[in-house]
């Protein structure tokens, strides 16, 4: 005889690698990939120092950097306060890579390693997802998100040659930060030449 379980509630759920909570909320999340993260730094430490610099920066980009890469799409429109949390891991990685002191400016060492901040990886990601859905690079599902506005509402633009898509109203921040309309608006409002938005260079990683 079979016998019927209830569902049992949870504060938070795992999903694919990303931590969700109730309220759908993402702070849980980057919570789990910090700790994580710095797990992985203090365990690097001994090791990057008998590596070459090259050597190093591989080792950290494929323990630390792929971690904040991962999903980092869900990432778009989060606090300022998460954002500073995950861009603390990425800071402290290019210190270790580099042998930087803490005293000494961050923003010349991601220069140098050719890494973008937090937030511009976050929005380059969601870019790149844009223009894989508009270039049928991407599942049908995704493509059918990315709707083309129409040429007389596109005349009102700088150029009327730059493929804009149509953003659908929401009600709410969450809807905001959907790919329908985060990735549309992210997309209208890229500051590109036309030669640039339409190269699969500028948006395709090797």
């Amino acid at each position: 005889m079979k016998t019927s379980s209830a569902a049992t509630a949870v504060d938070t759920a795992r999903d694919l690698g990303v931590n969700v909570d109730s309220q759908l909320a993402i702070s849980a999340h980057i919570s789990a990939v910090c700790r994580s993260a710095y797990g992985y730094l203090l365990q690097l430490r001994p090791v990057t120092r008998v590596l070459s610099a090259e050597a190093a920066k591989t080792v950290v980009h494929a323990f630390i950097s792929l971690r904040l890469d991962y999903c980092n799409s869900l990432l778009f429109g989060i606090s300022n306060n998460l954002l500073r949390r995950l861009q603390a891991v990425q800071n402290a990685a290019a210190r270790l890579v580099t042998g930087t002191r803490r005293r000494e400016h961050i923003t010349s060492v991601l220069r140098q390693l050719h890494w973008l901040p937090v937030r511009q990886r976050i929005e380059f990601k969601l870019a790149v997802s844009v223009y894989k859905a508009m270039n049928g690079l991407s599942p049908q599902y995704l493509a059918d998100d990315c709707q083309l506005s129409s040429t007389a509402g596109r005349r009102r633009l700088r150029s009327s040659n730059v493929a804009t898509c149509e953003v659908p109203r929401t009600r709410t921040s969450l809807g905001d930060r959907s790919f329908t309309v985060a990735g549309q608006r992210l997309w209208n409002n890229l500051d590109l030449p036309l030669h640039l938005r339409d190269s699969e260079h500028t948006f395709l990683e090797s």
